[in-house]
């Protein structure tokens, strides 16, 4: 005969103090991404699975957020999180679950010249939150860049500083919108590309890209908002940059953070503000 265990998490909690987010966090999970080139892609993703929780409950049951995320296999993508959301909020009675993903994404890019093959990483990050039967949504994308300073190349008779930026970027969106394009459109706003595998010819070719195309951090972030503000589907961003300058012992951050012209009449414009991003 099985024994009848206590269930702590179902008591009463006198303290009349709800709790926001009560869940799991930190925890490492293998998932399949779609992506634009090849469909699939393997990754692993560090993930956070919370709920809300009334002020009459003692606890939460963790386990349960292990047996949703188990439900649902190992392919993610925009289309299945709220079936996810959902599985949370009834699992576990709640009327708002959020989950947190961010996974190193992967794209084979070629050297400008040689066009020799190498493989560049890239941060990506989902953040979702269902209340009820609303859900919002939030891709985050993270890049890097090559910034060469135009005061520098101004007023230097010999070369001009430089240095790797990391960009980053948060869309709300109407229409899936593929990590690639996103972090194309960071590529493009800086003063070069930054790739993974460089001969000499490659060199010499980014070298003077970036010095032909000279972009401070204020340029770096309004070049990226302008390439969103074009997009057809993105109804609100945050574009941040930060550069790890090259001759300063600091680095230089600048951050843009709107509704986007194009978003229709009660669209979330998100009110995160504007804050140094963390690096990956």
């Amino acid at each position: 005969m099985p024994v009848r265990l206590e269930d702590k998490q179902n008591e009463r909690d006198h303290r009349k103090l709800r709790i926001d987010k009560v869940g799991v966090r930190g925890l490492r999970f293998p998932i399949q991404i779609r992506d634009k080139a090849h469909s699939v892609q393997n990754t692993i993703a560090t993930i956070g699975m919370y709920v809300d929780l009334p002020q009459e409950f003692k606890g939460t049951h963790m386990s349960r957020f292990i047996e949703v995320l188990n439900a649902h296999g190992s392919m993610v993508h925009v289309e299945n999180i709220p079936d996810i959301l959902q599985a949370m909020q009834r699992k576990l009675h709640a009327r708002a679950a959020h989950l947190e993903m961010e996974f190193p994404y992967f794209l084979e890019k070629r050297a400008p010249v040689t066009r020799l093959t190498g493989l560049m990483d890239y941060t990506a990050r989902f953040d979702a939150t269902a209340r009820g039967e609303s859900i919002d949504f939030v891709l985050t994308v993270q890049a890097g860049v090559t910034t060469l300073c135009p005061c520098s190349k101004a007023i230097s008779r010999h070369s001009a500083h430089n240095q790797r930026g990391l960009v980053t970027v948060q869309i709300r969106f109407r229409r899936a919108i593929w990590i690639e394009d996103v972090i194309a459109l960071i590529e493009e706003s800086g003063s070069s590309e930054l790739y993974s595998l460089l001969k000499r010819q490659d060199e010499k070719a980014v070298t003077e890209r970036a010095y032909a195309n000279p972009v401070f951090v204020e340029d770096l972030v309004r070049n990226v908002a302008l390439r969103l503000i074009a997009h057809p589907d993105v109804t609100w961003y945050k574009v941040e940059a930060e550069n790890f300058e090259s001759i300063h012992n600091h680095n230089a951050y600048a951050c843009i953070e709107s509704v986007a012209p194009t978003a229709q009449a009660g669209s979330r414009g998100g009110k995160t503000g504007c804050r140094k991003p963390k690096r990956r």
